[in-house]
């Protein structure tokens, strides 16, 4: 099996079109795999669902997602200008999304798990198996990162969140975060991952657009 694996796509269609296009010019790929935070703040959150639906993705739920589906804008009071453009913004989404689909991302699941051909069982969560509001990133320690892994008995854990893509050991659970689709650090690119998995194991290949 071949995994186009994306996350935090933030709402941004166009990236996530042009990552699709480009990943197809490389190479075939079986599944779709987005880990988290689909729509908001970008540009074409509608549109992103769409994409997301027509290509069948295995979709786990973001801090954002969550959010969309939980909070209820018309009871939020914003504190400045910045909040009330924000809340603007968030009263559009829910317009463009309508009720069924906002309901929609309230029920995806926290994590996803998936055997592989080799024995192998591959986790994917927006943050991590022990806390899905805490990410993997560069800056923590082997101790913190083992912390986030907890009891958890996955071999691969495909993650986002952070933003910033890496593709680490630690002890026996391998760790790839995929990066961002729509707000990768510094902007001007998009980040993508590969994971072809077989019966002798896995290769792990992370792009950028």
């Amino acid at each position: 099996m071949r995994f186009l694996c994306v996350s935090d796509i933030h709402g941004h269609a166009d990236e996530l079109k042009d990552v699709i296009e480009a990943s197809k010019a490389q190479f075939s790929w079986d599944k779709l795999i987005c880990c988290g935070d689909l729509l908001f703040p970008g540009p074409k959150p509608l549109e992103t669902w769409k994409i997301l639906i027509e290509h069948q993705a295995l979709v786990t739920q973001g801090l954002v997602d969550r959010a969309i589906s939980e909070l209820e804008p018309e009871r939020i009071k914003p504190k400045d200008k910045a909040e009330e453009a924000r809340l603007n913004q968030l009263f559009d989404l829910h317009e463009q999304l309508g009720e069924l689909i906002v309901m929609r991302l309230g029920k995806l699941p926290i994590t996803a798990r998936l055997s592989l051909e080799n024995g192998d069982e591959m986790v994917v969560v927006h943050g991590s198996p022990a806390d899905p509001t805490e990410s993997f990133s560069p800056e923590l320690s082997e101790e913190e990162m083992n912390a986030l892994i907890g009891d958890d008995p996955a071999d691969i854990i495909v993650c986002g969140g952070s933003h910033v893509a890496f593709d680490w050991a630690v002890g026996d659970t391998r760790i790839v975060n995929v990066g961002s689709v729509g707000e990768a650090p510094g902007g001007g690119y998009s980040a993508y991952t590969v994971i072809e998995t077989t019966p002798l194991g896995i290769s792990v290949e992370q792009l950028t657009i």
